[in-house]
């Protein structure tokens, strides 16, 4: 006789992994012990991005830097409209 029925209980009261899955219901795997997610979503060693993903940036568009340009440009045509319409 196997006591596998009792050995169940810390698994069945862990808390249950947060992802979403394609049926649109929650995914109702165990998660990862200090983690939200299962180990199929997610909550395995080494998995996800690394926290500075070089990979990701495809274009540095949204840079901080890139940003802050377009804002001096930005600036620098609304003051050249308003010197425009002064001169009319």
């Amino acid at each position: 006789m196997s006591d596998h029925a009792h050995n169940t209980g810390p698994m069945l009261a862990s808390r249950r992994c947060g992802a979403k899955t394609r049926s649109g219901g929650a995914c109702r795997s165990p998660a990862v012990h200090g983690k939200k997610r299962c180990r199929m979503h997610g909550g395995a060693p080494g998995s996800g991005a690394p926290r500075t993903n070089q990979n990701a940036r495809t274009h540095g568009r949204f840079t901080g830097d890139a940003i802050a340009e377009r804002k001096r440009i930005e600036a620098v045509l609304a003051d050249a409209r308003k010197l425009l319409q002064e001169l009319k």
